[in-house]
């Protein structure tokens, strides 16, 4: 006898069923009376049915115990104990069914099925003896849309089932919502990819269909094949599996978690931090091509120390959710709930994320609630009928990106997605979700012309069902898990992104600045000589870095598409390119936000990005682009150490222009202030021209000597040394609005700041 499964072969063509005389007494088949009907089990067969264990498993009756086994590849099955000692052998009654009675008998004994296929023997628990593992209330919550750990309740769980008789035994329930489906059979790994003999259960309106396999553990590759209402089957992978099969494959993958967490320091931290008011700046990740090559694990081990050296506080990874097509970077997710196999296991991943929180780095995880790609085998017309999406294709289907809209206003797809963002959040110690292509959320005619959309019940052109989403998601996650930041993409002028969802506002602790970052690259790419027009481009954020909490995001977007990278859009030569970049740098780490940048513009990659080659790390042998890293850091440790350029992000007495009118002159200057008046403020002057300005006139907020600490001209960072190496005293002459001024040395194309002593 072996435990192995049997080898897939074609099954002899059985018999009719009623044909020949039925036995009777103990291990017999069992008597006519009590008999299925035949259209019943032609159903059962065919797989048409949504209630298979009425028919199979063990049912007690007046003449004992009835088994029915559905095997359609077995020669012959007999029940015997968990010890194999035989209780009775099951006969062959047509279509792969076998059955049997245990006459006598009142109860349904601790029974296991010893099934021979040829010459080979396998003892087998049965599936339909185990009743459903989702209780009446996850059911209820499920119908409801406020299930907010569904992951453990659909999908694939590993877990112990006590049944009604014998010992606790441990397989995976699976289950899964397909409310359209007229059927639905499990199949995989575990019965060589023929799901005849694996019926699912309905669980009545819900559209939930579920099955308790015994045995089956991690690393089990399955699918759901559904019947639907066409008549046509169709095997989908599983919407909340925990793991999936790498490209090409198609397959969800069984999971249980190992990972032993050793970072309860960090998550009890956490829950006491407020983003708003804590420095931020994160390194923002394409993990496949960081390094080309390395895993989830090889990665924890080059990955946090970089980061760390840096002196980045958090890495913001591109979605890591499954997707079988590398060139969407991850925005075309197939599957919501299981990190991307090629890199490793969701393990490794939890790995990845410990590791960073060992060095003191958080984690954003950048997250796809906005649309879904039209793979057949994934969320698209799921059980054959628009289920995911919204049915109506303006509103279903994204024009620009030629994917599928999620129905917000259907309580189970708005609580597939509100649950997953919690699943990253606790299965995953992910600190902080940032939301892609908010904007497209918020209005039914993003990117649609007229007659090309549907209004809301107003009449108006907002997403209403996806506002609530958006605030439903934020609120969860905000109680839930405390000290979890949610980042918005959002490029309109919607009002209360960041404020919260009690005072209607959609909940995001902070938002991407798009203003910003747009403004601010359209003034830096012309040439100096033109920059005096474009003035306003740099001074006009001011005017909203306060409506919200901000993040300022150079990101994977902006270097892309034939866009070239951060140093490919600085205008003139070598020389000035490199001052440009690093006088830009230096305004994004002084202007009110918290600051985010792509992997390799840190240390001013040339080319643009690409998914396949990743940052072109040879260039840290030229003294040029080390300069360029070593400013990175040395902006990180001054802002870790300056609350002024932090703590005040959100409180507009926490920036004042010194002057933004100096538009001839090419130069900025503001101060920046600590509302709590920890440390003093911090003066900051921007020369955007290519001339030196040795004797520059700037006001100040006070009188002493200022220091300056930074020069973006600096040797060290490839610059000329240009700047003030000594402290300059405070003169009580007037200017710009201040009390007192000083005269600097302006480097060109350079900043610096400066800070009293």
């Amino acid at each position: 006898m072996t435990t192995a499964p049997p080898a897939l072969r074609p099954a002899a063509r059985p018999a009719e069923p009623g044909a020949g005389p039925a036995p009777t007494g103990r291990g017999a088949a069992e008597p006519g009376a009590l008999a299925p009907d035949p259209a019943v089990l032609r159903r059962l067969r065919a797989g048409e049915t949504g209630d298979p264990h009425a028919l199979l498993g063990a049912h007690p009756g007046p003449a004992g115990v009835t088994l029915r086994a559905l095997l359609p590849l077995a020669d012959a099955v007999t029940a015997v104990t968990p010890a194999g000692a035989p209780l009775a052998e099951l006969r062959p009654a047509g279509g792969g069914l076998f059955t049997g009675l245990l006459a006598g008998l009142d109860a349904v004994p601790d029974y296991r099925l010893l099934v021979r296929y040829g010459t080979e023997e396998h003892l087998a628990d049965d599936p339909y003896r185990f009743p459903p593992v989702p209780g009446e209330l996850d059911l209820h919550l499920i119908a409801e849309g406020r299930h907010e750990r569904l992951w453990t309740v659909l999908g694939a769980t590993v877990r112990e089932h006590r049944p009604a008789a014998g010992p606790p035994v441990t397989g995976t329930a699976f289950a899964v919502w397909a409310p359209n489906a007229r059927a639905v059979r499990l199949v995989g790994d575990l019965n060589h990819w023929n799901g005849a003999g694996h019926p699912m259960r309905s669980l009545g309106a819900t559209g939930v269909w579920e099955l308790f396999v015994p045995g089956v553990g991690t690393g089990c590759r399955y699918k759901y094949e559904i019947l639907r209402q066409d008549g046509t089957w169709a095997q989908q992978a599983d919407p909340l599996a925990a793991s999936a099969e790498s490209a090409p494959g198609t397959a969800s993958v069984v999971h249980a978690s190992t990972h032993r967490w050793t970072d309860a320091a960090w998550m009890a931290g956490r829950a006491g931090r407020s983003a708003e008011r804590e420095p931020m700046s994160v390194y923002e990740v394409h993990l496949g091509s960081w390094r080309p090559g390395l895993g989830y694990r090889e990665l924890a081990a080059e990955l946090p120390a970089y980061v760390k050296a840096l002196g980045f506080t958090h890495v913001e990874f591109m979605p890591v959710a499954e997707h079988p097509f590398g060139g969407s970077w991850g925005y075309q997710v197939t599957s919501y709930y299981a990190p991307m196999a090629a890199l490793g296991t969701p393990d490794d991943f939890r790995h990845l994320i410990d590791a960073l929180h060992a060095a003191g780095i958080g984690v954003l995880l950048d997250w796809v609630p906005a649309h879904f790609p039209r793979d057949a085998w994934a969320l698209a017309r799921f059980d054959g009928a628009p289920l995911y999406e919204h049915p109506d294709p303006r509103r279903g289907e994204h024009p620009d990106w030629g994917t599928l809209v999620f129905d917000y206003g259907r309580p189970e797809v708005r609580n597939f997605l509100v649950a997953n963002a919690v699943y990253w959040c606790e299965e995953f110690h992910v600190d902080g979700l940032r939301v892609d292509a908010v904007s497209s959320l918020l209005y039914l005619d993003y990117s649609r012309g007229p007659g090309e959309w549907l209004p809301n019940a107003h009449g108006g052109h907002e997403h209403l069902e996806a506002v609530e989403f958006l605030q439903e998601t934020n609120a969860t996650v905000r109680r839930r898990c405390p000290g979890v930041v949610t980042v918005a993409e959002e490029s309109t002028a919607w009002e209360g992104v960041t404020r919260s969802t009690d005072t209607g506002g959609l909940g995001f602790t902070l938002k991407w600045n798009m203003g910003w970052m747009h403004d601010s690259l359209s003034y830096i790419t012309q040439d100096p000589v033109h920059r005096r027009h474009h003035h306003r481009a740099l001074t006009f954020p001011s005017v909203y870095a306060h409506a919200e909490h901000h993040t300022l995001a150079i990101s994977h977007d902006e270097v892309v598409h034939g866009k070239g990278s951060l140093l490919a859009k600085m205008p003139g030569d070598r020389w000035r390119r490199f001052a440009d970049l690093r006088g830009y740098l230096a305004l994004m780490w002084a202007f009110p936000g918290k600051q985010l940048l792509f992997m390799g513009q840190e240390f001013a990659q040339d080319t643009e990005w690409s998914h396949e080659r990743g940052p072109d790390w040879r260039l840290l042998g030229d003294r040029a682009h080390t300069g360029v890293r070593d400013l990175v850091r040395d902006l990180n440790r001054l802002s870790l150490a300056t609350p002024a350029l932090w703590r005040g992000d959100g409180d507009p007495g926490g920036f004042r222009w010194i002057d933004a009118d100096a538009a001839e002159d090419n130069v900025l200057s503001f101060a920046r202030y600590d509302p709590e008046g920890e440390g003093g403020p911090l003066v900051c002057v921007h020369n955007f021209r290519p001339d030196p300005r040795p004797a520059y006139r700037v006001g100040l907020p006070g009188p002493g000597r200022w220091t300056e600490v930074l020069s973006t001209d600096a040797t060290a960072y490839g610059g000329a040394g240009l700047g003030n190496p000594g402290p300059v005293e405070a003169q009580d002459v007037p200017w710009q609005g201040h009390p007192y001024s000083a005269e600097f040395v302006l480097p060109p194309l350079g900043a610096i700041w400066l800070r009293r002593a």
